[in-house]
């Protein structure tokens, strides 16, 4: 994860050569000559490669927000476009999008760089779309107590796109309505509308 410290999955470091094992016995089992050149490295790329792509498993996602801030502003607060990449669970393909975060505080606020990275501790895992939009709301929400969160995370998922029904460039959005955004639907279309801005 970006920031002062890049994460990285230290059970993956601990078990590599179990896993470069199992990569290996897997190229084998789909009928590759794992003795060819290019698959040489195959097994030590694809394990340096789930150092990075789950190192969410090595951050509390409710700890990532840290410290907060006192301030009394409590109008809405946007980060949108945040970039993230993730696994899914059910084929292990990549799916990956845009988060788009809004909140109105209640006297607390966060950096706003620790929106980005608390969509990266979520993200760097194994995991559903619809998880991901509710975790990201419930940990704002628990943490910084606002009056409201509104999370919308859009992704084009490869395992649709690629396998199965083969519909490139099919989108799934989510959302997650928490507090004033739920009870206030002029608040709701703010957010959706600065979202198209």
């Amino acid at each position: 994860m970006a920031g002062k410290k890049d994460y990285v999955n230290s059970k993956v470091i601990q078990n590599r050569e179990q896993i470069e094992f199992h990569v290996k016995e897997i190229l084998k089992l789909v009928g590759e000559n794992v003795e060819r050149e290019g698959l040489l490295e195959t097994p030590a790329r694809v394990t340096r490669m789930y150092e990075e792509i789950f190192a969410g498993y090595e951050v509390d996602p409710s700890e990532v927000l840290g410290v907060t801030f006192d301030e009394q502003h409590e109008e809405l607060v946007i980060v949108k476009d945040i970039i993230y990449y993730s696994q899914c669970e059910h084929h292990m393909a990549p799916f990956f999008g845009k988060a788009h975060i809004g909140y109105i505080p209640s006297g607390k606020i966060a950096g706003l760089s620790k929106l980005a990275r608390l969509v990266e501790a979520i993200t760097r895992r194994l995991q559903v779309q619809e998880r991901i939009t509710s975790q990201i709301a419930d940990i704002l929400e628990q943490e910084l107590q606002p009056h409201g969160v509104m999370v919308v995370v859009e992704g084009e998922h490869l395992c649709m796109c690629s396998r199965g029904v083969k519909k490139p460039g099919s989108m799934t959005v989510t959302s997650a309505v928490r507090g004033e955004f739920r009870s206030n639907p002029a608040l709701r279309s703010e957010f959706l509308a600065l979202l198209k801005s």
